[in-house]
């Protein structure tokens, strides 16, 4: 199997209609020719610890048992960082430390686990934030720059095989001011132009990139529950690998055996998922 470079951005919380509506410059690859765009579909419950989970095991939460945000524990189902470096790539991560919790080690130690390199894995070369403080009035979000530029800088200090970035910006505002309101178009255009430059720089650079949400929010910026606009987000796609036709909806349960599948990494047995993306 052919091994490629792929990196997967989780915007948190955004809904399918305004990616589609307030992301111009995703949009405007899509109309170039240089992305494909699709619907993609969040388990139930679409509460974020439980798709971290699923979007890395590739299994539902009735299976992996995070059935909340207060349900943080290491897991014990093979993911995508676990079977990238048994296949001896490099994996890299700049999340919100429940991935760090999920997927290397649990409790999360701020000093021990706010960074690190470990060439044993699962994950390589981690860079954590914990949003320690969290509400409505103060979002305790990095700059998303930041975060951006640090997954540049593994990708190209470290030569990671696998990326993930994951940020919270967009989800924390949709909770305190809803989906459909000014400051929400201001901040979704303000992502995704901070977001182009790096992505084309990844690009150039090799990577193929992958940029979604893990779940939507609703009219009163809730998620957790069922419903297109809690459940569903978009799914953009730069790459070389056949795609499904565009009127199908992605299940996010075969994120996971997918990227493995393009990473040239045996998909195991607990991912059930058909991949959706080529070899």
């Amino acid at each position: 199997m052919t091994k490629r470079k792929l990196l997967l951005i989780i915007l948190d919380g955004v809904p399918y209609r305004n990616w589609r509506r307030l992301f111009g410059n995703l949009e405007g690859w899509v109309a170039h020719g240089d992305a494909s765009v699709h619907r993609i579909r969040a388990v139930l419950p679409s509460t974020s610890a439980s798709c971290y989970a699923s979007i890395h095991t590739g299994v539902p939460p009735q299976v992996h048992r995070v059935w909340g945000n207060e349900a943080v524990y290491r897991l014990e189902q093979p993911d995508i960082f676990s079977e990238t470096t048994k296949a001896g790539l490099k994996t890299g991560a700049v999340t919100h430390s429940f991935w760090s919790e999920f997927f290397n080690r649990a409790p999360f130690d701020v000093v021990r686990d706010i960074e690190y390199d470990e060439p044993g894995g699962p994950i390589t070369h981690g860079r954590f934030h914990t949003m320690t403080g969290y509400g409505n009035i103060n979002q305790m979000t990095p700059s998303d720059v930041d975060l951006f530029a640090t997954l540049t800088r593994l990708t190209e200090v470290h030569g990671i095989d696998y990326g993930i970035l994951h940020t919270c910006t967009l989800d924390s505002m949709g909770h305190r001011f809803f989906h459909d309101c000014e400051e929400m178009d201001h901040a979704c255009y303000v992502m995704d132009a901070m977001l182009a430059p790096f992505l084309q720089r990844w690009r150039d650079n090799g990577y193929e990139v992958i940029v979604t949400a893990d779940h939507g929010q609703d009219e009163r910026g809730h998620h957790g529950g069922t419903g297109e606009l809690q459940q569903d987000a978009a799914f953009y796609y730069f790459g070389d690998s056949a795609m499904p036709a565009s009127d199908v909806v992605l299940d996010q349960l075969a994120l996971a055996p997918s990227i493995l599948t393009r990473l040239g990494v045996p998909v195991p047995p607990t991912m059930k998922a058909k991949p959706f993306f080529s070899a």
